[in-house]
């Protein structure tokens, strides 16, 4: 449902009642990961998207029904062999989703319409419902603030409130998207219901220094996979609001004192693309020390092995040397700024998805895999803006 927050938003303060559709678990090789939803209004219009086409027309009419009838209901789509034409994913995989009609006259209208409110806002937090456990709790919501606060409840238990609370707190802490299994008395042992938490932080943030032509192209392309992206550089005539009009932040700043001051998370990627050593060191010395998600330097092999040399001597370890990628990107023999920024972005991806780089064609790796490098089970995804994406 948050996945579409800013829509489903504006629909709310139109006084418009709709029902959404969101994937809750996935199997095989299916299209969409949890937390992607599609969504009816009472007039018939449609957003959003479950399956890329697979099965929309389907979930489209569950929607129409719950609007009619108020109903929460989970239904699972899968590939039929015996008949490619039927309803089911084509591609093989296998999606279950909780169809939920939001009415301005349901009781649990008030805590949706926070948690779109919250979302649409870019506010961190998370919505969880309960997707499978005793009957009369389909679907009961649960809205949960990064300080612990929340709205709504799951049945009337405060020991099952608290422990959902805990659970969807944990993971909106970490920014991801998933189910978790827990007992309807709230005890982890024997569980017998089971929650979907979607959770909604800020995008992750792209800092880019080296305000250079091939800055402007990786900005365009860190937009596209939903960072919020700030380009530094210590030369005033070069980082301008006229070269880098997408950016969301230009800082002119020597690169190391502006990361030494900004805020970094686990989800932070650096993309270093100076390629000049008084600029260089101080900076990568800083950022390889930090916990963040990704640090990668531009240059040829020859600047690399100087670089290298050079930041052993400023007291960097292998261990932290070992975390720089450089030189940044994969290998797609690309040469124009567009193409270095594609494959900049490609090994940023590959490394938080745990994928190989190499072609699928041929290979017998797993289409879509966690950022362990696991096959999806459809338990969990990141989620947020770039949610995410880092």
């Amino acid at each position: 449902m948050l996945d579409i927050a800013d829509e489903l938003h504006r629909w709310l303060e139109q006084g418009r009642d709709f029902a959404v559709a969101t994937v809750v678990a996935v199997g095989g090789s299916a299209p969409r990961s949890p937390g992607a939803a599609l969504a009816v209004d009472s007039g018939g219009t449609a957003i959003g998207s479950v399956s890329g086409g697979c099965v929309e027309a389907a979930v489209y009419d569950l929607c129409a029904q719950a609007l009619k009838d108020g109903a929460t209901v989970r239904e699972r789509f899968g590939y039929s062999a015996e008949d490619a034409f039927a309803v089911g994913l084509t591609c093989g995989g296998v999606i279950e989703v909780l169809v939920t009609p939001v009415r301005a006259d349901a009781p649990d209208a008030a805590v949706f319409a926070a948690a779109l409110g919250a979302a649409a806002r870019g506010e961190a937090a998370a919505l969880a419902r309960v997707i499978q456990g005793p009957a009369g709790l389909l679907g009961r919501p649960l809205l949960i603030r990064p300080d612990g606060s929340y709205e709504g409840g799951l049945g009337g238990d405060p020991e099952l409130d608290r422990t959902a609370l805990a659970e969807a707190r944990a993971l909106l802490h970490a920014g991801r998207t998933g189910s978790v299994d827990i007992a309807a008395s709230g005890a982890h042992c024997e569980a017998d219901l089971t929650l979907f938490v979607e959770s909604r932080v800020p995008p992750p943030r792209m800092i880019v220094f080296g305000a250079i032509d091939f800055a402007a192209a990786l900005v365009r392309t860190g937009k596209f996979l939903g960072y919020h992206v700030t380009v530094c550089d210590a030369r005033p005539v070069f980082a301008t609001r006229a070269r880098f009009p997408e950016a969301d932040d230009i800082v002119v700043d020597w690169p190391h004192r502006y990361l030494q001051r900004t805020e970094t998370d686990p989800r932070t990627v650096l993309c270093v693309l100076t390629h000049d050593a008084k600029f260089d060191i101080p900076l990568l010395e800083a950022a390889l020390r930090l916990p963040v998600a990704f640090v990668g330097a531009m240059g040829s092999r020859r600047t690399h092995e100087d670089r290298n040399r050079r930041l052993r001597e400023a007291g960097v370890t292998e261990q932290e040397l070992a975390r720089l990628r450089s030189p940044i990107g994969l290998d797609l023999g690309a040469r124009t700024p567009e193409e270095t920024a594609l494959s900049i972005a490609a090994e940023i991806v590959a490394a938080r998805q745990g994928g190989t780089g190499l072609p699928l064609t041929g290979s017998r790796s797993p289409i879509h895999r966690d950022a362990a490098g696991r096959e999806t089970s459809g338990r969990e995804t990141s989620g947020g803006g770039a949610d995410a994406v880092a």
